[in-house]
């Protein structure tokens, strides 16, 4: 623990619900004061929590920032950078201000306080009980340094800041954001909007430096400047009673059950035919408005410009798809869905058009626009876009239709506002070319302006920063080696013995009302399909246990689904799935069986070329494309899960490696 409270005389600890409450005696004047902090032993849904007048106590004398600097560490894996670290020194002190000089220091201050099932935070959440109504309330802070700030001239929802490279949104509109985000997903305030608020408060600005971002509407949160601190605290008065503490509420908050995620297949429906349905936070906001604002200019003149979002697994890449062609759809302007996935169209066009072909229509692939005339959309939104081949031709198609046109130049041309949503990890195939490098350089050819939107937070794995980390430092995706895992209340990590036990488990889970999935490496032979009234050949063997491949075709066989909804039909469950028909898609428990194509041997992963049965590896394939391409297989098969991950090794060497890095509490048999 960093803070020493043995230097405090007179320290009393207790154990509570939520963790250890330590209680401070401090001295105000001469009169002793009691106030209390929370140590958290286990939980990583924020830093910190404590009474306002312990954190402005801790602020004063350094501990505070020691403490804010372990935790974070010890969380994420890495220390704070600088920017993050001045933001605590400076900004926590002008906010435990307001609250004490309102008389509000019993009211209980949550420290970057993570969203559910994101890994969004919030600078801080205050918790108390309405003055009036008695009932918990809560007010979202997000606290600034900015004094030099100023709005996008064409999106007063976003704004720029000198120092950042990009735009960001409006505080405002991202507390409010987050406010509307907390009260969908945490069970203790769902249904209760009225009980969250939201505050942006720009400690080191004046309410001149402020004026124009003020001048949006955003209902349910405020902006306050440094000299409008008064405006402040009547705030905070107006919402939380200075008369009790306010730990039970903050209690409440911390107990209160996330609401599953909206899986992305089963809102399409309403999100493209009627309303908004996810809540787009921060720079997937940002990326949105980007989109909409070039759509604005392409109309209002001459204009064509090519929009870039780039983002690791569960980032929002998708939903952000989603939501700009509902948003698209239903002003009427011409704009298409495509992608390179068959299984990501088909399972659109099932889900989000199934009373509607002209919806259905909206999905389309990347080879589907050979012949379109050049400017004939208004917008072509390309999701997995890390998809994209390098011609469109395949032997199927006709001699007439062949030409030599890069497949990335006909996206383009046919657009006046192409966008590419992608992740350059999880390329997986010989001859996938989207890169970011590879659309920058198809945009300077035309001369077109290309601005590039980086997502940075993400919503799968449960949200958890640490997973995914842990995950391409496992397959050595990113510098250093592999580390232990360290559990988070985020995502659960589990090493099976065999695949009979990974099986047994998860059909466990699926007894509890979890979706699931297992999935493998391509380390065995795909049979055709059989005849009707034939049972589907046993292909994947480790063994005595077997088991079929997904379907590859669009018909049912044998009460298995088609290929295109085996993660999103139920009936997937009884097959293992391929990184093809995985890749877009999530599911709440995953198992990931790891092939002899990837084994670990001494220090460091060997890929075994030999092992893979993937007929895309051909023999002018290099070595170094098959070692990155199997790696980033394993990577997109290891981050589909949204609750937890089973993984089992074929290979004996490899198995004992992971064990040693998930730990012995991360057993199958020992959590089931």
């Amino acid at each position: 623990m960093a803070v020493d409270i043995a230097r405090y005389p007179q320290t009393h600890r207790q154990r509570g619900p939520t963790g250890f409450r330590s209680t401070l005696w401090s001295l105000e004047g001469h009169a002793p004061t009691r106030t209390s902090y929370f140590v958290l032993p286990g939980g990583k849904s924020l830093l910190f929590r404590a009474s306002a007048k312990t954190v402005a106590v801790m602020a004063l004398d350094s501990s505070l920032h020691l403490h804010l600097t372990e935790r974070f560490t010890r969380i994420r894996g890495y220390p704070p950078n600088a920017s993050e670290a001045r933001s605590w020194e400076r900004s926590i002190p002008a906010l435990t201000a307001v609250l004490n000089d309102a008389g509000l220091g019993d009211v209980e201050v949550m420290l970057e306080y993570a969203l559910p099932m994101s890994s969004k935070r919030a600078d801080a959440v205050l918790a108390g009980f309405h003055p009036r109504t008695g009932d918990p309330s809560y007010v979202v802070v997000e606290l600034k340094q900015w004094s030099d700030v100023v709005p996008d001239e064409d999106d007063p929802v976003l704004c720029h800041v000198p120092s950042y490279g990009q735009p960001v949104l409006n505080p405002v509109e991202q507390v409010r954001r987050y406010c509307e985000y907390l009260t969908n997903f945490n069970g203790a305030v769902a249904g209760h909007p009225e009980r969250v608020g939201g505050v942006a408060f720009l400690h080191n600005a004046t309410a001149f430096d402020v004026a124009a971002l003020c001048e949006i509407e955003s209902e349910g949160a405020q902006l306050f400047s440094g000299d409008a601190r008064g405006g402040f605290i009547d705030y905070v008065r107006a919402r939380l009673s200075s008369e009790c503490s306010g730990a039970a509420a903050a209690d409440a908050l911390l107990a209160g059950k996330s609401v599953p995620s909206k899986q992305l297949m089963a809102v399409a429906a309403q999100e493209v035919r009627e309303r908004e349905q996810f809540v787009l936070l921060d720079e997937q906001q940002v990326a949105y408005r980007k989109v909409l604002s070039a759509v604005r200019k392409a109309q209002q003149s001459d204009h064509k410009e090519v929009v870039v979002i780039t983002g690791g697994p569960g980032t929002g890449k998708s939903v952000i798809a989603l939501s700009l062609l509902g948003e698209l759809y239903r002003r009427g302007i011409p704009a298409l869905h495509a992608t390179g996935s068959q299984s990501f169209t088909k399972t659109m066009r099932k889900v989000a058009g199934a009373r509607k072909r002209e919806v259905q229509d909206l999905f389309k692939y990347f080879n589907s626009f050979m012949t379109t005339e050049r400017n004939s959309l208004d917008v072509l939104v390309c999701d997995e876009a890390h998809r994209i081949r390098e011609t469109s031709a395949n032997r199927y198609t006709p001699a007439a239709r062949r030409t030599d046109k890069q497949q990335i130049d006909e996206l383009m041309d046919v657009a006046k506002v192409p966008v590419f949503l992608l992740d350059e990890h999880q390329v997986v195939r010989p001859g996938e070319m989207g890169t970011v490098e590879d659309i920058r350089a198809a945009a300077a050819r035309r001369g077109l302006n290309c601005p590039v939107v980086r997502l940075e937070s993400q919503f799968r794995c449960g949200g958890s920063d640490v997973y995914l980390r842990w995950v391409v430092r496992l397959l050595g995706l990113e510098p250093g080696d592999p580390v232990v895992w360290d559990p988070d209340d985020r995502m659960q990590l589990l090493l099976a013995d065999s695949p009979e036990e990974m099986e047994t488990f998860l059909d466990g889970r699926r007894g509890q009302g979890y979706s699931a999935r297992m999935s493998a490496g391509y380390c065995w032979q795909w049979s055709p399909e059989p005849k009707p009234g034939q049972p589907l050949p046993t292909d994947v063997r480790i063994g005595a246990w077997a088991r079929p491949w997904n379907l590859r075709g669009d018909r049912s066989v044998a009460g298995a689904p088609p290929s295109a909804l085996w993660a999103t039909d139920p009936a997937g469950f009884g097959q293992i799935g391929c990184v093809y028909t995985a890749q877009g898609f999530e599911y709440d428990w995953s198992g990931v069986i790891i092939g002899p194509d990837l084994v670990w041997r001494g220090d460091r992963w060997v890929t075994d070329r030999t092992a893979s049965k993937d007929p895309v590896f051909k023999r002018s394939t290099p070595d170094a494309d098959v070692d990155r391409l199997i790696r980033n297989t394993y990577k997109v098969l290891l981050t589909r899960g949204m609750v937890g991950t089973v993984v089992y090794s074929t290979d004996r060497e490899t198995q004992e490696r992971l064990r040693e890095l998930v730990g012995a509490s991360g057993s199958v048999a020992v959590t089931a």
